[in-house]
């Protein structure tokens, strides 16, 4: 199994943080590059707790299909987007949000398994755990950047 843990600080409130990080429309911004879209479930708007979201995205020159369930929500603090569908064997994203004063603590742990054996192991230490953290780390940072500009 990889994990990847990422940490980022927010100038904002905590309910601005949390509800960006589950809209759809804003997800579609940050991954524009992935020509991401969603194409079932809930494919627009604020996605809730046992929500689901079906994504279609180019991937490593393919596109992929993955289809996401909010698994767990508690407002504000913590909710978890798990793969339902798609071409991992497991995935699991867990958000994670604290207000301390004017910052925003995000914390992500996504922890997943990829299908082929030791294949998929040689494919994720040579490429996709890197996709992964960048993919994640350019999202943190366009919903930073989004939310201290309001301020």
């Amino acid at each position: 199994m990889t994990e990847i843990t990422l940490h980022t600080e927010i100038q904002s409130t905590i309910e601005k943080a949390f509800l960006l990080s589950l809209d759809i429309d804003f997800h579609k911004k940050t991954a524009s590059h992935t020509k991401e879209e969603a194409i079932a479930g809930v494919t627009s708007g604020i996605i809730k707790y046992n929500e689901t979201v079906t994504w279609r995205g180019k991937h490593f020159g393919v596109f992929l299909t993955h289809t996401s369930l909010i698994s767990a929500y508690e407002a504000h603090s913590y909710f978890v987007d798990e793969m339902i569908e798609g071409n991992f064997k497991s995935f699991r994203h867990q958000h994670f949000f604290e207000q301390k004063g004017d910052t925003v603590f995000m914390k992500d742990i996504i922890k997943y398994n990829t299908p082929y054996g030791v294949f998929g192991k040689l494919f994720d230490s040579l490429f996709l755990k890197k996709h992964m953290k960048d993919f994640i780390e350019n999202r943190n940072l366009t919903i930073k950047t989004t939310l201290e500009k309001q301020n």
